[in-house]
């Protein structure tokens, strides 16, 4: 199957299920799919949390319920690098934890030899990948960096190690940022966001950068509500997707600290049972979001969040509010929101998918051969998708 195959036929099953997963679990009170009402009302908590923690578990469990999850998990499946994980000098990896480090391990071996080409590296905070990359013999490593400080730092480590690097200063969705991109280049950018990995994308384009590597993530950030699609046949699709859908592409994510886990719900319980209130007091319907706040709050009370809520909302708490009531209600609620998001995680995976061959078919359309691949295992870091990209020198 081609990328544009690929995607033709994941956006087709994407927009025959959107009713499952382009919704806000929020702004239900009941589960809004009857035939999954049953099945769904069945599974304890901890079922849920277990099936959301394993994506083949989550298509395996809905597949007799959902009829177009069958074709899920081939339409997701992305071959994997087979390059052998390098090892480093202990000093490369100074100041880089651990799961880190063997995430620039992986993704530095998924790139292959190549032609040794001088790298351009994008939104390159300390440069920790510059440096890999130059100590494995490119000839100079270039590095674009917003904050001032940490170019200072990358640059200083840079000589310390004897490494061919140096460090520009930029705003690139502001500053003029195509004077870096050169045609005989090797364009790198790691879990550049939204926004920034889109600008690094259209500017190697217009350079005919030789080289293009890149593991998108956080594909909502500095983007307009409204997903503009880069290739043509995505621009083409009926799939019309928001900021909402594109941050579901990004919840899947490596097990969290049973505590901060427990904060969470907690924090979704809490939430919701204000919510609960507010519609009480006001006769409204619809769920209003309260900003966001230090998670020490969800330490004290209820009673206390609820006051706090109120102040954000310039609502007035009668004296006999039945807090318990709505404690409850928040509970009950806690647990459809639960299995609402856990449906909608079904198709997690399809959309950021979706997402990366719109990117990839867009370097195609451009004169670019392009191959998708995923360049470490999820335990490490569940954006894994690595987009590699070489320039024809014909469009």
């Amino acid at each position: 199957m081609t990328l544009a195959e690929q995607f033709a036929a994941l956006d087709t099953l994407l927009f025959s299920t959107r009713h499952y997963w382009q919704c806000t679990a929020f702004d239900f009170d009941q589960l809004p799919w009857p035939e999954l009402e049953q099945v769904l009302t069945a599974l304890s908590d901890q079922q849920v949390a277990e099936l959301d923690s394993e994506q083949h578990t989550l298509y395996q469990f809905f597949s007799p319920y959902i009829a177009a999850v069958t074709d899920l998990a081939a339409l997701c499946e992305l071959p994997h690098a087979t390059a052998t994980r390098a090892e480093y000098p202990f000093w490369l990896s100074n100041g880089i934890k651990g799961r880190k480090f063997t995430q620039l391990q992986d993704f530095v071996s998924a790139l292959g030899e190549g032609s040794r080409l001088p790298v351009l590296e994008w939104c390159a905070g300390k440069g920790h990948l510059g440096r890999m990359l130059a100590f494995n013999s490119a000839p100079s490593v270039h590095s674009i960096e917003l904050q001032q400080h940490l170019c200072e730092q990358g640059q200083q480590s840079a000589q310390q190690q004897g490494l061919a690097m140096h460090f520009s200063q930029a705003d690139v969705l502001k500053d003029d940022v195509a004077k870096y991109f050169q045609h005989a280049q090797h364009a790198v950018a790691l879990h550049a966001c939204g926004a920034l990995h889109q600008t690094f994308m259209s500017r190697a384009v217009s350079a005919q950068t030789q080289k293009i590597s890149l593991s998108p993530c956080c594909y909502h950030l500095f983007t307009d509500n409204d997903y503009q699609a880069m290739s043509d046949v995505a621009q083409h699709s009926k799939l019309k997707l928001t900021h909402r859908d594109l941050k579901l592409a990004l919840q899947e994510t490596v097990t969290a600290p049973t505590r901060v886990g427990k904060v969470r719900r907690t924090e979704v319980q809490w939430r919701l049972g204000f919510d609960a209130l507010r519609k009480t007091l006001t006769g409204e319907q619809c769920y209003v979001s309260v900003p966001s706040v230090n998670k020490a709050i969800f330490s004290d009370s209820f009673k206390a969040f609820c006051a706090w809520a109120a102040d954000k909302k310039a609502l007035d708490l009668p004296q006999d509010i039945d807090y318990d009531y709505f404690f409850a209600k928040g509970e009950m609620r806690k647990k459809v929101t639960e299995r609402i998001e856990l449906v909608r995680h079904v198709f997690r995976r399809a959309i950021e998918v979706w997402l990366v061959l719109d990117r990839a078919l867009y370097l195609q359309q451009q004169g670019y051969q392009v191959n998708v691949l995923t360049f470490c295992e999820k335990q490490l870091t569940p954006r894994n998708i690595l987009i590699q990209a070489n320039f024809l020198n014909t469009v």
